[in-house]
């Protein structure tokens, strides 16, 4: 079981954000709500996120789902492709 609020905080970590000004478009109970991450149906509730530093949103890939982000201005990091090929 997962919540999207661990997934944001793991991805933050591994962005060196420090997560400053968080803001998102659900609520805290809902970000917090367990669901089933693993290949099926998507559960986890549709959100995006901000940051000082970078924009968080969920990503969902054959039912797999997890927090993708991008930073929130121009900087100097390379764009990926999200989701899956």
């Amino acid at each position: 079981m997962a919540n999207w609020l661990e997934m944001i905080r793991e991805e933050a970590k591994e962005r060196l954000d420090p997560m400053e000004q968080f803001t998102c478009s659900i609520s805290e109970e809902e970000m917090a709500r367990e669901f089933d991450a693993g290949f099926g149906n998507g559960q986890g509730a549709p959100f995006h996120a901000w940051t000082a530093q970078r924009v968080y949103f969920a990503v969902v890939y054959d039912g797999a789902e997890w927090v993708g982000s991008v930073p929130r201005n121009p900087c100097s990091e390379e764009p990926q492709h999200h989701g899956g090929q």
